[in-house]
């Protein structure tokens, strides 16, 4: 059965990557980055041989512990990547459950991470390669480590969606959980600046952690290597009751899950109330506008998209401590930037659930111009807002005008080249009612490679504002910032207007090959 198991995960990974050739690409680049990363992990390990002891398990402890970490806590933001054997497909079938764990323990290893993490833990044998006996224990204990890193993040995927096995509550917490992501590199940097200054208390903290389930099993052999069998002993044993406890945890929350299946909450509204629809005019195009702001309101998958836009203001402010408070000024148009390609590939959201848009008859340039206008409905003012907020907190108030040129400019450039793109591009999204950061395989580089691309047009279509306001900003003179406003007024709504209508002509054209294409990724 566990034979089978990986056979069906191997199949439907097969079918998935066979479907598109830029996500068979993009797992064949993830594979080969993943085997660059264990080269040169190993490499440095077997380098480490010739360290004193005390530098090797200061490095093997405080990295393996970092690793422990990371996939503890992955999941709690990309619950359910690459999930391609789902335990809630797997119901109906009569399947034991410990046969079910030890197939889906193994089908971790069929991936580029499990892979990259069981050889690279098992690598740590290289560090102690002048003492074989020790040599062998390090890669009995990085293999333990290696399984832990798997078992843990299955175990804590499966617990948090038992206890939070309500819609609402795991998609909130999945785009809360995303705020530390995006302020990581502040923290990186904090971190850093930190470890610079306290170079010696690197080895306090590894002999600390060693003490930790994250650590315990990294410690072993650098503690038999100075003759501390005893602790050898200790740590060895918090190593072992720690994976014993996750293998618990895991099959006690995947025996819970399986007799419980999950469950969403329908909203109904009442009689004559009409939502969004009673703000836009009765127009094809004004329902559209209605739905769509409908899905950013109620839609995590729209939301995480916005995540960002409230942060973009600190990060700036983060790196403008130097005193380089023009750095300030770009908060504008980056959130400018983010919102306006937000809907580059708004119809991948849709899933099949388009054809009712093509049976309805809406032409092609009315949707652009519905999802246009519900974005900028509450995208502009953020826009402006932010761009002004970020002038008077800088005092700068001389490249107001050219700033807000840049800002308006490359945000409905943005929604013209997203009214084409979205019309022409389909990626692979989570389905309604997923984690919003789920991810099929390759589709993390897909959307990268689309998304650069939307980016470069915007950013050749908007260069005209963006010269004008930067040439004025550092000669002085203010006369190019308001010339540099009413170009990007022009040039921007320009853009928006063709567009919609050539995105709108193509979406006329190629209708049923988008649905196609997206009855695909299903």
């Amino acid at each position: 059965m566990v034979a089978n198991l990986l056979k069906l995960r191997l199949l439907v990974l097969k079918n998935f990557l066979l479907r598109s050739t830029w996500q068979l690409v993009a797992v064949i680049f993830g594979a080969f980055y993943g085997l660059s990363a264990l080269f040169g992990a190993s490499f440095g390990l077997v380098a480490l041989s010739g360290a004193p002891v005390e530098i090797a398990r200061t490095v093997v402890v405080l990295a393996g512990s970092a690793l422990v970490l990371g996939w503890l806590v992955v999941p709690l933001l990309f619950t359910g990547i690459e999930q391609t054997l789902d335990p809630a497909r797997l119901v109906t079938f009569p399947i034991p459950l410990n046969t079910l764990l030890i197939g889906l323990a193994l089908s971790g290893l069929v991936g580029v991470p499990g892979f990259v993490t069981m050889f690279g833990a098992m690598a740590t044998a290289g560090t102690w390669w002048q003492h074989p006996l020790i040599a062998v224990l390090a890669a009995v204990c990085g293999a333990l480590a290696a399984t832990t890193c798997i078992v843990g993040s299955r175990a804590v995927t499966t617990l948090s969606s038992t206890i939070a096995s309500g819609r609402r509550f795991r998609e909130a917490a999945g785009v809360l959980l995303m705020v530390p992501l995006v302020l990581l590199g502040p923290i990186i940097i904090s971190i850093s600046s930190g470890l610079r200054t306290a170079t010696d208390a690197l080895p306090s903290l590894a002999n600390s952690l060693a003490w930790t389930p994250l650590g315990a099993l990294w410690a072993v052999p650098s503690d038999v290597a100075v003759g501390q069998w005893g602790v050898a002993a200790l740590h060895l044993l918090i190593g072992i009751a720690t994976l014993a406890l996750l293998v618990l945890i895991w099959r006690r929350t995947l025996a819970l899950a399986l007799i419980t299946p999950a469950h969403t909450v329908s909203r109904s509204r009442g009689r004559g109330k009409l939502g969004f629809l009673a703000l836009f005019p009765a127009t094809p195009a004004g329902a559209v506008a209605a739905r769509s702001l409908t899905y950013w309101t109620r839609d995590p998958r729209y939301a995480r998209q916005l995540i960002a836009v409230p942060l973009i203001p600190a990060l700036m402010f983060f790196y403008s401590r130097n005193g380089m408070l023009e750095v300030l000024a770009l908060v504008g148009p980056l959130v400018a930037l983010i919102l306006s390609l937000a809907i580059f590939s708004d119809l991948s959201y849709e899933g099949t659930a388009f054809a009712t848009q093509i049976s309805s008859g809406i032409r092609g340039r009315d949707d652009r111009l519905g999802r246009a206008a519900a974005l900028a409905s509450f995208g502009l003012p953020i826009v402006i807002l932010f761009s002004v907020g970020s002038v008077w907190i800088s005092g700068l108030w001389s490249a107001l005008p050219g700033l807000l040129g840049v800002s308006i400019g490359v945000f409905l450039t943005g929604l013209g080249v997203s009214s084409v793109s979205s019309a022409l591009v389909v990626i692979p999204v989570p389905a309604p009612g997923d984690n919003p950061f789920k991810a099929a395989p390759g589709a993390g580089f897909t959307a990268a490679l689309t998304t650069f691309a939307t980016w470069g047009a915007l950013g050749v279509l908007a260069l005209p504002e963006i010269i004008l306001a930067a040439v004025g900003a550092s000669t002085g003179v203010a006369l190019l910032g308001w010339i540099g406003l009413v170009v990007g007024l022009g040039l921007g709504s320009l853009f928006l207007v063709v567009g919609i209508r050539v995105g709108g002509a193509r979406l006329d054209r190629a209708a049923p090959e988008l649905l196609e294409r997206l009855a695909r990724q299903r």
